[in-house]
């Protein structure tokens, strides 16, 4: 009966070694979690900061396109186009129209691409802190009177094309 107990108590010390690795273990992931996380959003946060933009020029709408300039007036490096957003409202419908990014060629309706970054020298094809850059946006339907320009980390610029 003596070594039952001795096996069971062990067995009891052990189960409870492994509870408080498992508990403790978990804390220190979830802190670490914690603590990358706020890092990241920091890091976010001052990335926000540091951009801004600017349209500089806009060219009113055709049938079909209208072209703009903007100008990174910030001190980040903006190249992530794929993840920027363009919208735009006709005043005749309610809501906004969104376009999406086109890399190459000629954008059919509803996208939008680059056309060229003037003085694009530093970082090729990133619009780089005092570049501008012509994008052209191809619409269907009535011409937009208002557009506006959004980053991939929500800092935006909007204009009025009349």
């Amino acid at each position: 009966m003596a070594v039952a107990e001795i096996i069971g108590a062990a067995i009891g010390v052990l189960l409870l070694v492994v509870v408080a690795y498992i508990l403790v273990g978990s804390t220190l992931t979830t802190a670490e979690v914690v603590v990358a996380a706020q890092n990241d959003l920091t890091l976010q946060h001052e990335q926000r900061l540091r951009t801004s933009l600017t349209i500089t020029s806009e060219i009113p709408p055709d049938d079909f396109a209208f072209n703009f300039s903007v100008k990174n007036t910030g001190s980040e490096i903006i190249s992530n186009f794929a993840h920027m957003d363009i919208l735009t409202s006709d005043g005749a419908e309610l809501g906004y129209t969104a376009y999406t990014y086109q890399k190459e060629g000629m954008p059919g309706p509803g996208y939008w691409s680059v056309t060229r970054i003037e003085n694009d020298y530093l970082h090729p094809n990133s619009l780089d802190p005092g570049e501008s850059m012509w994008c052209m946006v191809t619409f269907s339907g009535n011409p937009p009177i208002w557009f506006q320009v959004t980053t991939a980390n929500g800092v935006s610029a909007s204009a009025y094309l009349i």
